[in-house]
């Protein structure tokens, strides 16, 4: 079964350049909605409707998306969180982002403020990408031309986190604030939590947990997979307590990190959740559409990050996150050489930026930390993650390389030996 999203696999592969469509912006031209927040598929509607066009990054309908969750976040009174109102707004194209388009995108911040003063400069995140793949022509596996509305992907996510927002602003307050922030240009590689994580609207020391929401619209009769159990103890407490009365069939990954905004929280040690209610073959088909999202389903996944949610921010002792568990894959599933670094996606000149790497890795082995500058494998240049990925796919498990990096500044150099995926830790 497959158990995860392969947007970075198809961002790693991806040739060719990308332009955003063209558009004003002008909140005034985006469709009309209810200025009240309604239930969760009302938001997967309007989010996923075709007058939006699939909300590529950076476009005139995504911006149209951003200004309605904004107008959301306002009916609920949560408190502008970013440095424009609502909005963080931040560049799409840089060094480590080739395929992404030029302009400007906008995460969307909206803060429901604790009621402890000792306990109210701490944040839990709550987030969900409300980007998706415009007409197609990135990353799509189905017809390319088409609108892809994303419902599931992620819609959902966006709705779920309204609705758990609802909740908790309905009282009584958390001890905690709780920061609500629907991130762009997930599907161009992490682009918006990655932008937020260098530059957060509360410090990361003061970020106290992260649960990220990406596809969650599709459960039926089926398990909801939560990613991300491993990085603190005591999640085995509170998501089973959460979940009580919901009774959603749960499956527990350790890791936390993958190919969605959770990892920009987990590279930098914040204890992470990942909902996920796994793929489908409308995956990143233009056939991702309203009418295929499970309501009550939706519903109990709002109940259950509220839940999660209003536990976490009500703990007058912070989670101790565990580090380095699990990793970014470095291809979607399948065998091959591995070496168990987990990539930053911060630009830097040339290179990939580490974010850590994996315990019990060749890359632990070879001492290499979060910080380095990773420029050469073996005798291949690394100039960006698609270098990364084709250096590594040349070598097999057991081949010995040389590791050239930067760390602070000077060029250094060590020797490891090549892993095999199918061993790595889970």
């Amino acid at each position: 079964m497959i158990r995860m999203k392969t947007a970075l696999a198809a961002f790693l592969t991806c040739s060719g350049s990308l332009h955003a469509q063209q558009g004003d912006g002008d909140p005034a031209s985006c469709p009309e909605y209810e200025s009240q927040l309604g239930a969760p598929m009302e938001t997967v509607r309007y989010l996923a409707d075709d007058a939006l066009g699939g909300r590529f990054p950076g476009t005139a309908e995504e911006r149209c998306a951003g200004e309605f969750i904004a107008a959301m976040f306002a009916a609920l009174r949560l408190d502008p969180a970013g440095e424009d109102g609502y909005f963080q707004e931040l560049p799409l194209a840089s060094a480590t982002q080739p395929h992404a388009p030029p302009g400007q995108g906008r995460n969307v911040l909206g803060l429901l403020r604790g009621a402890d003063p000792g306990l109210s400069e701490t944040v839990v995140v709550v987030g969900a990408h409300y980007d998706h793949l415009g007409l197609g022509e990135f990353a799509s596996t189905g017809e390319a031309g088409e609108i892809h509305n994303g419902a599931d992907d992620n819609a959902s996510g966006v709705a779920a986190i309204l609705a758990a927002a609802r909740g908790l602003a309905a009282g009584p307050r958390s001890a905690r604030s709780v920061l609500f922030i629907a991130f762009t240009g997930e599907e161009l590689g992490l682009i918006g939590s990655s932008w937020y994580a260098n530059h957060p609207a509360f410090p990361l020391e003061r970020t106290v947990a992260m649960v990220n929401l990406d596809m969650v619209g599709r459960l039926e009769d089926g398990e909801m997979i939560v990613y991300g159990m491993g990085t603190a103890s005591e999640w085995r407490e509170i998501v089973p307590a959460a979940n009580g009365g919901l009774d959603i069939p749960l499956a527990y990954e350790e890791s936390g990190f993958g190919p969605s905004d959770h990892t920009s929280f987990y590279a930098n040690e914040i204890p992470v959740l990942h909902f996920f209610t796994n793929v489908h073959g409308d995956y990143h088909r233009h056939t991702d559409d309203a009418e295929k999202i499970d309501a009550e389903g939706l519903g109990r996944v709002a109940r259950l990050t509220e839940n999660v949610v209003r536990r976490v921010a009500n703990r007058s002792e912070r989670m101790a996150v565990i580090p380095g568990v699990g990793e970014r894959t470095e291809s979607p599933r399948g065998s091959g050489a591995w070496l168990g670094t987990v990539p930053d996606f911060t630009p830097v000149d040339s290179g990939v930026l580490l974010a850590g790497v994996t315990a019990g890795s060749p890359a632990e082995g070879g001492g290499l930390e979060r910080g380095d500058i990773l420029i050469g494998l073996g005798t291949y240049d690394v100039a960006d993650l698609q270098g990364f990925t084709d250096a590594l796919a040349a070598y097999q498990p057991g081949d010995e390389v040389t590791l050239r990096y930067l760390r602070d500044g000077e060029e250094r150099e060590t020797t490891v030996r090549l892993g095999d995926r199918t061993d790595r830790p889970q």
